[in-house]
């Protein structure tokens, strides 16, 4: 099952889970799990409240409905940048489940990459050293997706975009996951999507702000609020008309780290 197919918010809401295995790599409990209803079935990410390590900035309990808060301002912007997702009781407790995205082996989005290496198209954002002390550079790719991931994170508010949060579908479209520290109504952003910055917004993403603007004060925001504070959902306003008003991307505040760490 695909993102954008009928029935998949259905699948995920009412489906049964079966854990197949845990991300060993993740700061939260996340499982990798089966989920089928009524002869359909797919593969899914969920992770239980009760597994989320708590947080000095963020109230605990939390992120699970972040993560579903993020998916529905991306999905009322028209950029389906998040997988499907939903909070709802599963084996362990309510969590977050979301659908899992098969990616392409070898494509990545965002890479480390030796200086003389940094390809036609990419973006370099910081220079560094690898783990044997040579020289090298963080870079992403010059993509139309990456570019709206970069605006998204930033009216989103998100903290920890890393590079493995940013996955190239074997279908080729693009997507963002692990979303669950964002929308705090401090500011917070830091990303490895740097590439861009002072740049023109593109079109889609100045539409897309425009909607979510719009709609804060009707459906999204009544669903927003199911999730997050009145003040966060205040702050996301204040965020987008900010980046429509400057109508280019963000620069990195001098008062919290601009990339997370680590990196990917």
């Amino acid at each position: 099952m695909r993102p954008g197919d009928d029935g998949v918010l259905d699948l995920l809401s009412r489906g049964r889970i079966e854990v197949e295995g845990r991300l060993v790599d993740a700061s939260n409990a996340t499982l990798f799990c089966a989920i089928s209803l009524d002869g359909v079935s797919a593969q899914c990410v969920y992770k239980p409240v009760r597994g989320e390590r708590p947080l000095w900035d963020f109230p605990d309990g939390t992120l699970a409905g972040r993560e579903v808060a993020t998916y529905l301002v991306s999905q009322a912007a028209g950029f389906g940048l998040v997988p499907p997702t939903v909070l709802r009781p599963g084996p362990f407790g309510p969590g977050m489940v979301q659908l899992w995205v098969e990616t392409r082996e070898d494509d990545d989005l965002v890479d480390i990459v030796p200086v003389d290496q940094v390809r036609s198209g990419w973006r370099a954002v910081l220079r560094a050293h690898d783990r044997h002390g040579d020289p090298a550079v963080l870079v992403h790719a010059d993509h139309p997706r990456v570019r709206l991931m970069a605006a998204f994170d930033a009216v989103v508010n998100n903290a920890d975009r890393k590079g493995g949060h940013v996955l190239h579908a074997d279908d080729g479209a693009v997507y963002g996951v692990d979303h669950g520290i964002c929308l705090h109504s401090d500011p917070k952003l830091r990303t490895v999507l740097w590439g861009f910055l002072g740049e023109p917004l593109p079109e889609e993403a100045v539409a897309g702000l425009r909607v979510v603007r719009e709609q804060l004060s009707g459906a999204l925001g009544e669903a927003l609020h199911e999730h997050l504070t009145r003040a966060e959902v205040a702050a996301l306003a204040e965020r987008a008309d900010k980046l429509l008003a400057a109508g280019v991307y963000p620069e990195p505040s001098d008062d919290w780290p601009a990339i997370p760490w680590p990196a990917f």
